[in-house]
């Protein structure tokens, strides 16, 4: 359900686009990354759990995108469709890191003049799975964003910030316990929430 939010925002982000895409203003692209940069981060840092990998595919990521500007349509948020180039990319990269990285003896084994292939797992879900959980991700976040204070604040301390109960004491400064509370009502509201909408997880 698109909410007066979203769609304020899907407006800001196309105007953006349109300065960038036609007018080469500065100041767009500055204002896309300046909104987008560390979300875009943060989701890559969780696929790569690197940092210097996550900074790297960032820049890269929105370098494609700003010579892609013409492909985005304000059908979708613009967050969504960076999103969805960030993936591509990171799937780039491990297939760069899979080709550069893994010896041709751990690819496939010889008996008896037969050479046998082996299928190597990655431990990574496939693009798929990553688009899907992005979807759930940007869907959770736009709940999280009509919850009201403290809740919505507790939620981005705990899950987007992965701050720690005791950090987020010391940071609003409260008590651990108002913490736990706060936490847990928060994820009760959420829950709420979802289920009503019809379920997004």
């Amino acid at each position: 359900m698109e909410t007066a939010a979203t769609s304020d925002r899907l407006q800001r982000d196309y105007e953006l686009v349109c300065a960038a895409r036609d007018n080469g203003s500065h100041k767009a692209y500055a204002d896309l990354m300046a909104a987008y940069r560390q979300p875009l981060y943060l989701l890559l840092l969780r696929m790569t759990r690197n940092t210097t990998t996550a900074a790297d595919l960032t820049v890269e990521t929105f370098g494609k995108a700003f010579l892609q500007l013409r492909q985005y349509a304000p059908t979708g948020t613009f967050a969504s469709w960076l999103y969805t180039i960030g993936v591509n990319t990171y799937i780039d990269h491990l297939r760069r890191q899979h080709l550069d990285t893994v010896p041709l003896s751990d690819a496939e084994h010889t008996v008896d003049g037969n050479t046998i292939e082996y299928q190597i797992p990655s431990g990574q879900p496939n693009p798929e799975e990553t688009l899907i959980r992005i979807e759930r991700d940007e869907a959770l976040k736009q709940i999280v964003d009509q919850m009201k204070e403290p809740y919505r604040q507790i939620i981005r301390l705990r899950y987007y910030e992965d701050l720690s109960y005791d950090e987020i004491a010391q940071q609003l400064h409260i008590p651990i316990g108002t913490v736990k509370i706060r936490l847990s009502r928060a994820k009760e509201l959420l829950a709420a929430v979802v289920k009503k909408e019809g379920g997004i997880l």
